[in-house]
């Protein structure tokens, strides 16, 4: 059950009501394009407009007014793209890190790994924090727990004083073996202005490993201000909101609760589109996927095993972040990506993309150097006829003259050219399926690719055909499929303690004791939010690794003496080996969530849409066009093929055959 809004202000908790799930409202705010998917009734609406990269909430609020909702209650789930991009612009606001005394420098030193590992004489990188924002004080612990150095009453006037000198907009607080003892965090944190954003260590990420714990805590601080910001001005706009907002592990969290736990929305967006994967997949009974997200910027790649994986050894730009995240290949393909002629005189795709503003060529904004879209718009598996997003017109003169430009050059034609850009970037994707899967040592062939994205079906074919998979799934409104994510992707909280023991010392009802607590944390927090306590699920995990390993694998929790084998089994899986070590306990870990309302959805195909023949680009014979919302249940259709929608096309290769599922879902098998 979800809170209604009211009208005394935007966010506002309050009394529990079931008009809202009558209008759930999905989000995805993309680097191109910000999706929008309505569930009112039984009644599923899609939209797009051009995202505002500076303001998103812009974007958002244009959006909610052309669906016509702005003067209903409803309830929005969004992912946002604020705390990401303020990470990789590197524009987080003014922050000070305090630390202990003599280990000012922990973030500017970290692993002491180098990107280039050859270069003897590699490009000098700033550090994230500048020397002088960099505290040190007392208040410092033993790997026991035992008070190495006081917290004094002088240091935490000298801190005051120096934060004040400082005038910072957020302070982080990291204290070595603070997720032991949080009480010297919460003391400094206390003795701040109450109008500097604080994030304490103990607070964000209560585990071992200081510069990673430090280095998210960092993060949190630094873009946190940037984010409530945003979100205060979302709410102002749309009062009549209760708004969610997703986390990097695939779960949400309200909207007021957000800026605090900034951190947790660096993958906000893909973590839509896995929710959405794993539903749709679970519907038709193929719980083992591959997927690629291609949008307009960039391509994020993921493996689902019946559920979604994630991971603890994340990182956003170069800054690791030991938060929870959808375990996730990123790379910059998407259909924005620029074809380009590097000094050799070859052609190169990406990672530079056209963005909102100007975009492709074909958008007629402006833009003066070619894309993926337009090479797929010359190739003619984007039609200009199709308006893109069901208004924009797509202008192929454009195209054509930018890829005229890369044709000269390449001494090719402008048709060749196209293909060449369109070939370099699936190559680029199946590199980034290969590492979520061979490199793993997972056999692609055993999955199911999905594809969703604006501008992931003109690529699926050929990305199956490179990976050796036969069979290829394009949900519904894939182009969209992020946005619908958030309808499905439940309420939750991630939660962890480092204990950094042997397995076997621990009994198991202080086992239980400590999964307990952390259970205790997530219903408190979601509760807050308005959930029912009757709908909250738990699920305690362990981090196990061998005595002198310094990585873990993460396993299910359901008896203390099946861990240690279950450990084995999973490092035998993953490395090839196993060894007669002791295994030890490094983190207890707990998800806490309630499933979101499920919607009910219903595919009525419409009626009056004829089948048109194109041309295509390499087919000697004219290419038949359906419009998908006409498809009927059970069609089958044989490749080559162009299946068009209002968000997105699929390219339906030669060699392939497509089934249209009782739900509208596009089944691909190679024949």
């Amino acid at each position: 059950m979800v809170e209604s809004p009211t009208s005394k202000g935007a966010c506002s908790q309050n009394t529990q009501v079931t008009a809202l799930k009558k209008i759930l409202l999905g989000v995805d705010t993309g680097g191109t394009f910000t999706d929008f998917v309505l569930w009112e009734g039984d009644t599923l609406r899609i939209h797009k407009v051009l995202s505002t990269p500076p303001q998103p909430e812009l974007a958002i609020l244009q959006g909610v007014r052309e669906l016509g909702i702005g003067e209903r209650h409803y309830y929005m789930v969004h992912g946002s793209t604020v705390a990401t991009n303020a990470a990789l612009e590197g524009k987080g606001v003014r922050t000070v890190f305090i630390t202990n005394r003599g280990l000012g420098d922990m973030l500017t030193i970290g692993r002491q790994s180098r990107p280039e590992l050859y270069n003897l004489q590699p490009a000098p990188i700033a550090p994230p924090v500048p020397r002088e924002l960099c505290l040190e004080t007392g208040g410092r612990l033993s790997a026991r727990g035992e008070v190495v150095e006081p917290l004094t009453a002088d240091d935490l006037a000298r801190l005051r004083e120096q934060v004040a000198q400082l005038a910072p907009q957020a302070v982080a607080i990291n204290l070595l073996f603070s997720y032991l003892d949080d009480n010297f965090e919460k003391m400094i944190e206390n003795a701040l202005p109450s109008e500097v954003f604080v994030s304490r260590s103990s607070a964000i990420l209560p585990e071992y490993k200081e510069y990673e714990r430090g280095m998210t805590t960092w993060l949190n601080a630094w873009v946190g201000p940037l984010v409530q910001g945003y979100v205060r001005r979302l709410c102002e706009g749309a009062p009549l909101a209760r708004i969610s907002v997703m986390q990097s592990s695939g779960g949400t969290i309200a909207a007021e609760q957000a800026g605090s736990q900034a951190v947790q929305m660096l993958l906000s967006g893909p973590a839509g589109g896995l929710a959405a994967a794993r539903f749709i997949g679970r519907q038709l009974g193929r719980e083992r996927l591959l997927t690629f997200d291609m949008g307009g910027t960039s391509t994020d790649v993921a493996l689902i095993d019946g559920d979604i994986q994630l991971t603890n050894e994340g990182r956003i730009g170069r800054y690791p972040v030991a938060v929870p995240m959808v375990d996730m290949h990123t790379i910059g393909a998407g259909g924005g990506s620029l074809a380009w002629i590097d000094s050799g005189g070859l052609l190169q795709v990406g990672p530079e993309s056209a963005g909102a503003v100007p975009g492709p060529a074909c958008y007629g904004q402006g833009g003066t150097r070619a894309t993926v879209t337009d090479a797929n718009l010359v190739l003619g598996r984007l039609q200009r006829q199709v308006r893109l997003g069901g208004t924009m017109q797509l202008d192929e003169a454009a195209a054509r003259q930018v890829l005229g430009e890369i044709a000269e050059q390449l001494g090719l034609t402008i048709e060749s050219a196209a293909e060449g850009v369109i070939r370099i970037a699936n190559e680029h994707m199946a590199q980034a399926l290969r590492v979520m899967s061979i490199q793993r040592g997972i056999d692609p062939r055993t999955l199911t690719l999905v594809s969703f994205g604006g501008a992931g079906g003109l690529h699926v074919c050929a990305l199956a055909e490179a990976m050796g998979m036969q069979q290829a799934l394009v949900p519904l409104h894939a182009g969209v499929l992020s946005a619908f994510g958030m309808l499905v992707a439940p309420r939750e909280r991630q939660l962890s303690r480092t204990l950094n023991i042997p397995l076997a010392s621990i009994g198991e009802s202080e086992l239980q004791d400590r999964f307990a607590e952390l259970a205790a944390q997530g219903k408190a927090a979601l509760r807050e939010e308005g959930v029912s306590e009757s709908s909250l699920q738990t699920r305690p995990s362990l981090d196990l690794r061998y005595q002198g390993q310094s990585y873990t694998l993460n396993i299910p929790w359901h008896a203390q003496a099946a861990a240690a084998e279950a450990f084995h089994a999973l490092h035998l899986e993953r490395y090839g080996h196993r060894l007669e070590l002791p295994v030890e306990l490094v983190n207890v870990r707990m998800a806490v969530q309630s499933p979101a309302d499920e919607p009910t959805l219903h595919y009525v195909p419409e009626s009056g849409h004829e089948v048109h023949e194109v041309q295509v680009f390499g087919i000697d014979q004219s290419v038949p066009l359906y419009y998908r919302q006409a498809l009927q249940p059970g069609t089958m259709l044989i490749g080559p093929a162009l299946i068009v929608e209002t968000v997105a096309t699929t390219w339906l290769a030669p060699g392939w055959q497509c089934e249209v599922h009782a739900m509208g879902h596009l089944l691909l098998g190679k024949q």
